[in-house]
């Protein structure tokens, strides 16, 4: 077809060709991809076009049609531009063309086999970039999910400075749209390899495209196709191929969480994470809930709480609650016999009790809370709550903040110290979540949770919901 002239024509209306084939880009099946130069604009243009033939399938031009219709509603510098639509109607071709901006650049396909290799900062880069695309294209309405994010289909302009180079997104030819993907038929698209689980059963959801990215992110670092890694649990295996820092590491393998709930669940939350300073991450924690723990751990993408139970009864608090019954008895007698007293004497007397009151209630709470009351720690996309509930009664400690704010993740494991008389005082394990100022305690002295394996797999589980890494 090269030197062809393409254009709108009805019959033999020779001044609507327009479009002078250049170059065959690519082909396969029933599809043709073309450079072209515009003779009105003389500009470059590439021209994908659908023939109809012996393997033509109607759903084939119901996703060609897509891609025309949405390329038409977007515009982002980035993504190509939607020029023109048309029926090709040639004695050797018949179908439907789409035209598009030419963007000159090499696909990261390209670069990998020519031995180009990526930097971490540059991998970083890119992918922020990307992110940033996926934000546009989710946030529209109704959003619009790529489906088919991989090498070939991202373009990589040359480098300036320290940049690694404009990066663009390119070939909308398995978009589907939320309101399609809920209302409509379901087509299987995409590349394997780079699709997630969920699309192999025909559902795609905006974090769809997140798993697709992380796949491509990982052929980039470690210059191997992610279908050739192995695979454990459906989880890409690429961390002994890759000589990447942890918290990228890490950062990786919540992109490409098979499981939709443990997957960032927006390109706004990966870019977030990307650009939030990791910490020093902790090797050695527990990964399991403990054999016979009690404590309740309920979560989902959006929302994490932990339940601690009542410690229930034990031999220790025997002697507190009887400390505490004869104490309360004793101000008691004493309320008494002072409001017995002549009035205005008895008041003073009567006062006298208040602070002794106070002591016996908090005694009494200590052991109604041992035998009752149970410690809460709730986490949304909002904010923060440690509450302290007895019965019908919640106390905050601290109070609710708000859930951006938080800034560390500290597990502190049991050790050894000394008091002023030099004696080796064993301190017990904590766990601590640091919002500003404000610290949100589980375990340590005076906690709720002694059990050091416990606490390890807690900590664990709010370092893998809030994608932080945990320090000392």
């Amino acid at each position: 077809m090269i030197g062809e002239i393409l254009g709108d024509i009805q019959g033999q209306d020779a001044a609507r060709l327009r479009y002078e084939v250049q170059q065959l880009l690519g082909k396969k099946a029933g599809r043709r991809t073309l450079l072209a130069r515009d003779l009105q604009t003389q500009e470059l243009v590439v021209i994908k076009l659908l023939s109809f033939g012996g393997d033509f399938e109607w759903d084939s031009l119901k996703l060609f049609e897509r891609e025309a219709e949405t390329l038409k509603s977007l515009s982002h510098p980035l993504i190509p531009q939607y020029l023109n639509y048309f029926e090709v109607n040639l004695p050797t071709l018949k179908g439907f063309a789409l035209v598009q901006t030419y963007i000159r650049a090499q696909t990261l396909e390209q670069y990998l086999q020519t031995g180009r290799t990526f930097t971490e900062a540059e991998v970083k880069q890119i992918a922020k970039a990307l992110l940033e695309i996926l934000i546009y294209l989710h946030g529209l309405h109704p959003p619009v999910i790529h489906r088919d994010i991989k090498p070939s289909n991202i373009l990589l302009g040359e480098r300036s400075g320290n940049s690694v180079g404009e990066v663009y997104l390119v070939d909308f030819g398995s978009v589907q749209t939320v309101l399609a993907t809920e209302t409509g038929t379901r087509t299987v698209v995409g590349t394997y390899g780079y699709m997630p689980p969920e699309q192999f059963g025909a559902r795609t959801v905006t974090a769809s495209d997140i798993y697709s990215l992380g796949a491509t992110l990982i052929y980039l670092v470690t210059g191997t196709h992610p279908a050739d890694l192995p695979q454990k649990d459906f989880r890409i295996q690429f961390e002994q191929v890759a000589n990447l820092s942890p918290s990228l590491t890490r950062w990786l393998k919540s992109m490409t969480e098979p499981s939709l709930e443990r997957r960032f669940s927006s390109a706004a939350v990966a870019i977030a994470a990307l650009e939030k300073p990791q910490a020093i991450n902790l090797p050695t924690l527990v990964v399991g809930k403990p054999d016979g723990s009690k404590i309740q751990l309920t979560k989902n993408w959006d929302s994490l709480e932990i339940i601690v139970p009542p410690a229930g009864f034990d031999p220790s608090i025997v002697f507190t609650g009887l400390f505490a019954i004869a104490w309360n008895s004793f101000i008691l007698f004493w309320t008494i016999g002072a409001l017995s007293a002549p009035f205005p004497v008895n008041i003073p007397f009567a006062l006298f009790s208040l602070p002794f009151w106070g002591a016996g209630f908090v005694m009494v709470y200590k052991f109604l809370f041992h035998l009752f009351g149970r410690i809460c720690l709730r986490l949304n996309p909002e904010k923060i709550a440690l509450t302290w509930e007895l019965f019908a009664w919640k106390f905050y400690r601290p109070r609710t903040s708000p859930r951006q704010s938080i800034t560390k993740l500290v597990y502190i494991p049991k050790h050894f110290t000394k008091d002023s008389e030099g004696t080796r005082i064993a301190v017990p394990p904590q766990l601590d979540i640091w919002v500003g100022v404000q610290k949100y305690q589980l375990g340590g002295i005076g906690g709720a949770i002694k059990s050091e394996a416990e606490l390890e797999w807690l900590a664990h589980e709010l370092s893998d919901w809030l994608r932080m890494d945990i320090t000392k």
